[in-house]
């Protein structure tokens, strides 16, 4: 039985220009529901779009996982007017309607988590609804515009407890079999089963407001997530961690980049240890290759945009967690792995935004001792597990 997912992008936004290709937690908007897609049992992943340019991201950064595909969306059949459905029908089209089961996933959701797809999954293939929905309870009174209660007594107020409450949908997840969209041509129809998401993801984001109060949203979820455990992986950024975040360059390119020789033999020290050491930068730089050979850190990985999405790849093949590594970046791309790792730093030097998430902030600057500080705590933490 074939699962797919698509996630229909359009290349223009109204209300936020660009919004789904938009830094949320230094990600692209779009890359949250995806990764937790390629991480769900889905067979494949559709990004279903007439951005070129969120097409070339794809294939660069998703190169890893044979579960996604890039495919180019009609213009005519995406603009303000063009519905979901619409959408739906020429992209089951464009795959000769080659699967068993169709789940629409909104790249507005940034909360949904593999979990959420699957049971939505499950709810059409083991529990045999024909489709099914995400939905939300929440415990609000609802009022007409005749200003008559729709969903409680007036006289006899319910306390939030004692209240049922209301499901409301979403929009994050849709499921449906082949032969229910086939016949509706409609996302849901039929027998349709309700999958329950936390309240936080009832927030819409259709204003700058929005994206703020999201963002912030998604960074505590990040965070409670966390657990506290042996540090097992060290994984660090480059550009403003080893180094001072300058780059010398002369008429052909990229000459020089300044490393702290202290921090080589405290990443030495970590590695007797026990403590694995990765690199991962988004900087394609012979230069930091060459000193990360010099320094014998096999698992350098370079030209990584989606931090986030590649090192959870990378602790899925190791069978390991976000609550064993020990992350140092500063800048906004580091956001995700910095609220999401068991323990984060970044160095005095880093810029506002990460030190205001991070768990600690060094007092080394980048450069200079940074990374040789992060050694000498996390060697003192694991004793406690050693």
């Amino acid at each position: 039985m074939k699962k797919i997912g698509i996630i229909p992008l359009r290349k223009d936004s109204k209300g936020i220009p660009g919004k789904n290709k938009k830094k949320m937690l230094g990600r692209p908007l779009f890359s949250w529901v995806l990764t937790e897609a390629i991480f769900s049992d889905l067979d494949v992943v559709y990004v279903f779009t007439n951005d070129e340019e969120i097409i070339n991201y794809v294939n660069k950064e998703y190169h890893w996982t044979s579960k996604v595909v890039a495919l180019l969306r009609d213009e005519e059949n995406a603009d303000d007017t063009a519905s979901t459905e619409s959408v739906l029908l020429e992209f089951a089209e464009k795959i000769n309607y080659d699967f068993s089961v169709l789940c629409l996933l909104q790249a507005t959701s940034a909360f949904t988590l593999a979990n959420d797809i699957n049971q939505a999954i499950n709810k059409v293939i083991l529990e045999e609804f024909d489709s099914a929905l995400t939905v939300v309870k929440t415990h609000r009174f609802t009022w007409n515009s005749a200003g008559s209660p729709q969903n409680y007594d007036i006289f006899n107020r319910a306390r939030r407890q004692d209240f049922e409450g209301l499901l409301i949908e979403n929009g994050a997840v849709y499921a449906s079999t082949k032969e229910a969209f086939l016949t509706s041509k409609n996302r849901i129809s039929g027998k349709i089963g309700l999958v329950e998401m936390h309240e936080e993801s009832l927030t819409e984001i259709d204003s700058l407001t929005d994206w703020i109060v999201v963002e912030n949203l998604l960074a505590e979820r990040q965070k409670r997530q966390k657990s506290n455990q042996r540090i097992e992986y060290l994984v660090l950024d480059v550009d403003g961690v080893f180094t001072d975040g300058g780059i010398y360059y002369n008429a052909e390119g990229e000459m020089a980049k300044r490393f702290d020789m202290r921090d080589g033999m405290g990443l030495e020290i970590l590695r007797q240890n026990g403590v694995q050491v990765m690199v991962l930068t988004s900087e394609n730089s012979e230069l930091v290759g060459q000193r990360m050979k010099k320094l014998q850190i096999q698992d350098t990985f370079l030209g990584v945009k989606d931090k986030y999405s590649f090192l959870k790849h990378i602790l899925a093949i190791k069978n390991s967690s976000f609550g064993s590594v020990a992350y140092v970046g500063d800048d906004v791309n580091d956001l995700a792995n910095i609220c999401s790792s068991g323990w984060s730093f970044t160095p005095a030097n880093a810029t506002d935004i990460v030190k205001h998430h991070a768990d600690i902030v060094l007092r080394n600057d980048s450069g200079t001792g940074a990374i040789r500080e992060v050694c000498e705590t996390i060697l003192k933490y694991n004793k406690r597990y050693d």
